[in-house]
């Protein structure tokens, strides 16, 4: 039994509740008090660096919003059990292992995508380097991509997950938003103390950022969840958070 159940239907939640999630959540860090003691970088940096404004961002992902929309409904009318009216949802044990399944489906599928997209100069010049046009990561912009990257990378990468881990639509309500929220956290920008995140994901908000600081090499491709790939391919760099004397966090890879 789930709150909305008898008001809209499992797919429909599906497709729209993460869009919901992802304005509610990122909005959340857009609208905190500055917490300069807690940001991997200075506002000025942002200011600075960033080559895109905030109007233009919030439109880019809401075009990539209404993609995914299209595709959830698309891909939830040819997978919904029609007949029945109803699927039955499988014991919560089993809906953990397809959560699982989900993330490392999601995980490769991202990882070999976006490292590609580095790698090959055409796909980066026209495509990636529009998401690398913030330089320094904030929330909002988590999902600021062109908008085939959009479809390919995260929209393919998450019908992909949905289908492989065989998940129910209404299981797939809480995958997705929650793959939503650590996309979100990870592009924040904010070293926050207590972040569930960061005590359970070493790809997390630093290891993304040194992604985005480092946009001539080729490292910490991973996301959204674990860094498996990065590690077993040689793509991962370590890092080390250093506290800034004028207050905040800095991440710098580690000398040996």
């Amino acid at each position: 039994m789930v709150f909305w159940e008898g008001y809209v239907s499992d797919e429909f939640m599906g497709t729209f509740a993460p869009i919901v999630v992802y304005w509610l959540y990122a909005g959340t860090y857009q609208l905190l008090p500055p917490l300069d003691n807690f940001r991997l970088h200075t506002r000025t940096e942002e200011n600075e660096k960033n080559l895109v404004p905030l109007g233009s961002v919030i439109k880019g992902v809401l075009l990539q919003q209404l993609v995914q929309a299209l595709v959830a409904e698309l891909l939830f009318l040819v997978t919904s059990n029609v007949s029945s009216g109803h699927t039955v949802q499988p014991y919560f044990p089993v809906q953990v292992v397809q959560f699982i399944i989900a993330m490392f489906v999601m995980d490769t599928w991202q990882y070999f995508v976006h490292r590609y997209m580095h790698q090959n100069k055409f796909l980066y010049k026209h495509i990636h380097s529009q998401h690398h046009r913030l330089i320094i990561p904030y929330a909002i912009g988590a999902l600021y991509n062109h908008p085939l990257e959009g479809l390919l990378l995260d929209t393919f990468g998450g019908a992909l997950s949905f289908l492989i881990s065989g998940m129910t639509a209404r299981t797939a309500v809480f995958f997705f938003c929650f793959a939503v929220i650590k996309t979100v956290d990870d592009h924040c920008g904010l070293w926050l103390p207590g972040n569930i995140f960061h005590l359970f994901f070493h790809n997390n908000t630093a290891y993304h950022d040194i992604h985005h600081q480092l946009q001539g090499t080729k490292f910490n491709y991973s996301q959204p969840f674990f860094p498996i790939w990065d590690i077993m391919l040689g793509t991962y760099i370590p890092y080390q958070l250093v506290k800034r004397a004028e207050g905040g966090f800095e991440a710098r890879l580690k000398k040996d």
